[in-house]
C-alpha cells in the first residue's frame, strides 16, 4: 500500500510542478506588454507622431494607462476565484506596480513639461479646474500601496497589508472621477463611462461577496 500510495504521488507531483511552467514566460509576456504604451509613446516621439500638443497626448495616454492598470488589477481576484486560477495572484503586484509607473509618468508630466514646477499655476489650475485635485488625491494614496508592495514589506506589516491595500478600491473611484470631470469639459463621456462601467462591476462584485460571507456566518452561527 505505501509503495503504491508513492506511485500515485510521484505523478501528481510532476503534474503540479508542470502545471506553473507556464507562470515565468507568461509573466515576461505580462511584463513586456506593460511596457508597450510607454514603448508607443517613444516611437511616437521619435517619429513625430504626438500630435500638435505631445505634452497634452502624453499626459492622456500615461493617464488613461493608468486605469486600465488599475481596472486589471482589480480584475484579478474575480477572475481567479471564477476560475479556480490562483497562480493569477502572482501578477497583481506587477500590474499594481504598472499603475503605479503610468501615474507616476502622468503627474510628472503635468508638474514639469506642463507647468515647469510652477506651484501658482498648478493651484490656479487645481481652483480652475478640480478634477487635477481628485486626480492628485487618487496619485497621493497610490504611493503607499507601491511602497509596501515588496514582499518584505508585507511579512512587515502582516494583517495590516491587506488593510492598507484596501485603499484600490478609493483609488479606483478617485481615478474614474478625475477621468469623468476632465472629459466632461469636452462632452466626451464615451470612455470615463465604459471605464466607470467597469470600475463599478468589480467592486460591486466584491460588495456581494461580502454580503454573502456575512450571511453565510449569521446562518453557522
Amino acid at each position: 500500500m505505501a509503495v503504491a500510495s508513492d506511485v500515485k504521488t510521484k505523478p501528481a507531483t510532476r503534474v503540479a510542478a508542470g502545471g506553473t511552467n507556464w507562470i515565468v514566460p507568461a509573466k515576461v509576456a505580462v511584463f513586456l506588454g506593460g511596457l508597450y504604451p510607454l514603448a508607443r509613446i517613444v516611437l511616437l516621439g521619435f517619429t513625430g507622431g504626438l500630435g500638435a500638443n505631445p505634452i497634452e497626448f502624453i499626459t492622456r495616454s500615461t493617464g488613461l494607462w493608468t486605469l486600465v492598470f488599475l481596472c486589471i488589477t482589480l480584475a484579478v481576484t474575480p477572475v481567479r476565484r471564477l476560475t479556480g486560477l490562483n497562480a493569477l495572484l502572482r501578477f497583481r503586484r506587477m500590474l499594481g506596480l504598472f499603475a503605479f509607473f503610468y501615474v507616476v509618468l502622468h503627474f510628472t508630466t503635468y508638474v514639469w513639461f506642463d507647468k515647469w514646477f510652477d506651484v501658482f499655476a498648478m493651484l490656479k489650475d487645481i481652483v480652475k479646474r478640480p478634477f487635477i485635485l481628485v486626480g492628485f488625491s487618487a496619485f497621493v494614496l497610490l504611493i503607499p500601496l507601491a511602497v509596501t508592495s515588496p514582499k518584505a514589506m508585507v511579512r512587515k506589516l502582516g494583517r495590516r497589508w491587506q488593510t492598507l491595500h484596501k485603499l484600490i478600491y478609493p483609488i479606483a473611484v478617485l481615478a474614474i472621477l478625475h477621468f469623468w470631470w476632465m472629459k466632461a469639459g469636452k462632452h466626451d463621456l464615451i470612455l470615463p463611462k465604459i471605464y466607470g462601467s467597469i470600475v463599478v462591476v468589480l467592486l460591486a462584485w466584491r460588495v456581494i461577496v461580502w454580503l454573502r460571507s456575512r450571511m453565510m456566518q449569521a446562518s453557522s452561527g
